[in-house]
């Protein structure tokens, strides 16, 4: 892996901060999520960002599934005070089963 220059170290300081913010909201708000994860490819943030909410089962999913544009403008606007504009927030978060590693 290659090493972060320090833009791209303030990036992920940035992306971090949003991310425990607003998983720390999701994870007391929405029943059946286990955490939150994050992909992005620094040298196309904030284009290649995606924040994923992690659920334990379907039924679970599903259940929360209605309130996912809450938590894309959530995000959207979480990032709109740290500066940093998302052109389209239905891009940047997405309601998974799968775990970072999978």
């Amino acid at each position: 892996m290659k090493k972060l220059s320090k833009v791209q170290l303030k990036q992920q300081a940035l992306v971090m901060s949003v991310a425990d913010q607003i998983e720390a909201e999701a994870l007391a708000e929405i029943p059946g999520m286990v955490q939150c994860w994050f992909d992005v490819e620094y040298h196309l943030f904030p284009g290649s960002l995606l924040l994923c909410f992690q659920f334990e089962d379907d039924s679970a999913l599903n259940a929360a599934q209605p309130e996912l544009l809450k938590w894309q403008k959530k995000l959207s606007a979480a990032m709109l005070k740290k500066g940093v504009i998302l052109k389209d927030m239905r891009k940047h978060l997405t309601f998974t089963l799968l775990g970072p590693d999978d």
